[in-house]
């Protein structure tokens, strides 16, 4: 009896208004589910086919965003700063001469340029170690609500070091397979850019071998070489000191000491050999022009020793006034304590300038008298045989050759250190875009899995809602028929009560008659 009592649970569901009785069997709603399962099930395949069909045609006509993954590690950045100390602009990465070099690569339209630019954007994502101390600032602020948690959680600033790269190609002309390699193209071909804007000094080399030595005289375009060599030499020499692994390249096969020896032997051996020549056979392709050159060369140089003279005698002045800082030494008895006197760092940068300026100084009084005696000469002599002219051009062009080789090693050899050592990871691509098949597919199944879960769970309730309003009404039909029943079934005895109480007066009522007419005859 109590396993058929449970087995037919109901569920009685008053109105108050009408005093309705709903009934709802467990039973019943187990039936009806059972009975509109196929339905249902056939109902979440339509429904799956119909999402990735959805999915499937807004991603075709939709284009899903490439994305990618890049980091940045070198000193500064954890403090949001570029190798040259300047705040980080990421958006350097998609600068117009980056995205040009891609597009040129790939051969495609640079008319795509601007929106290609337009479509690429960052998002910087939080380093881990400033997760895990915002997460103690927080749980220590959660657990006591200290105030200094609250201020150190306010306090922690963080700079990304790594960046989530996306790429919207819906605007542009390219397909898939083109906005992946214009994509990583970029990528890639930033590398070039980072390392030329923050490695080699691409400006310089151009500056170097950007003059035409043929437009100056011959005395003016040693001048020329002579400038730029030393430029060279002071570049190669800022290198040598930076480095501290004795690099050698293994493109080029040089080390920074051996190119500042190469520039040392092209300015004292090939340059001051052409010099001299230019000199001691009054070379010239204008006579007055040269003279006029050497007295506009010898004023500025008298200017510059008068500045420098000025200057050596403001620092000498400085230093013999600057007090040193006092250091008191206590010895083990009072009368052997000793003082001393230590420099400051400000006292050795002024003693280091003093000593630049003096070494200036020492220069410009020697061109001073080169250029005087490069004057007189010239004036006291006839110039040089056309033959000694054309061969002075001659040696000039081979310099010239050897200066723009010699800048093209230097070039190579910083672009292999900056890469291999400096920032040997200072910009890696970590994750490239892609977009093969199964890419696709996942972008199609992301797509389609949002409509699915609510059309599934639609398809759900709605399964359940029939399943249980049928179970009601067949619960409510058979109790309503069980109602009717019964009532008939009461009017039926009602009606045989009355027959037998008619019965049970006419039987009395013959009796009665019997009994009086049996006293009549007697």
């Amino acid at each position: 009896m109590a396993k058929s009592d449970e087995r037919n649970l109901n569920i009685t569901l008053n109105n108050q208004e009408d005093e309705d009785r709903v009934v709802l069997s467990l039973s019943t709603l187990i039936k009806k589910l059972k009975k509109y399962l196929l339905v249902w099930i056939v109902a979440a395949c339509v429904i799956v086919v119909a999402a990735i069909c959805y999915a499937a045609i807004t991603t075709h006509v939709k284009k899903a965003e490439l994305t990618a993954l890049i980091s940045f590690s070198y000193d500064g950045i954890e403090k949001g700063l570029d190798p040259k100390g300047m705040k980080l602009d990421i958006n350097t990465i998609k600068n117009p001469s980056v995205i040009e070099a891609a597009l040129t690569d790939l051969n495609i339209d640079l008319e795509q340029l601007e929106k290609v630019r337009q479509g690429i954007t960052f998002e910087g994502r939080l380093p881990k170690d400033t997760i895990e101390r915002l997460t103690v600032y927080d749980n220590v602020l959660g657990q006591s609500g200290n105030i200094g948690a609250a201020e150190k959680i306010l306090e922690t600033a963080y700079f990304p070091t790594q960046y989530t790269v996306s790429f919207d190609y819906n605007d542009t002309d390219l397909t898939d397979d083109q906005a992946v390699a214009v994509f990583n193209g970029i990528l890639n071909e930033y590398t070039n850019y980072f390392y030329e804007n923050y490695g080699y000094n691409e400006s310089l080399g151009t500056s170097v071998t950007a003059i035409v030595y043929s437009d100056y005289d011959y005395a003016e375009a040693i001048d020329v070489f002579d400038n730029s060599l030393d430029t060279l030499k002071r570049y190669i020499q800022h290198l040598a000191d930076e480095d501290e692994t004795r690099f050698r390249s293994s493109v080029t096969g040089y080390t920074f000491e051996d190119l500042y020896a190469s520039v040392s032997t092209i300015k004292s051996i090939d340059l001051d050999k052409i010099s001299s020549y230019v000199i001691v056979n009054n070379l010239t392709k204008n006579k007055d022009e040269s003279l006029a050159y050497y007295e506009y060369r010898i004023k500025e140089l008298v200017r510059q020793r008068d500045e420098l003279e000025e200057q050596l005698k403001a620092y000498e002045e400085a230093i013999d006034k600057y007090e040193k800082d006092q250091v008191l030494v206590f010895g083990g008895a009072e009368e052997t304590n000793t003082q001393t006197s230590i420099a400051s760092e400000q006292y050795d940068k002024m003693f280091n300038q003093k000593n630049l300026i003096a070494s200036s100084l020492a220069s410009t009084k020697q061109q001073i008298n080169y250029y005087k005696d490069r004057q007189q000469a010239l004036k006291n002599n006839s110039t040089g045989s056309k033959s000694m002219n054309e061969k002075v051009e001659a040696d000039l062009a081979a310099l010239s050759v050897k200066i723009e080789n010699l800048v093209k090693v230097v070039s190579d050899t910083s672009e292999d250190y900056y890469k291999n050592v400096t920032f040997k990871n200072a910009y890696n691509v970590l994750v490239p875009a892609t977009n093969t098949t199964s890419d696709k597919i996942s972008r199609v199944v992301d797509n389609a899995k949002l409509p699915l879960i609510v059309l599934e769970l639609l398809g759900i309730m709605v399964y359940f809602a029939i399943a249980f309003v049928q179970a009601i009404i067949s619960d409510n039909n058979k109790a309503q028929a069980l109602a009717e029943g019964k009532k008939n079934a009461d009017d039926d005895d009602d009606d045989d009560a009355d027959d037998a109480s008619d019965d049970e007066k006419e039987t009395e009522k013959d009796e009665k008659s019997d009994n009086k007419n049996n006293k009549k005859k007697k």
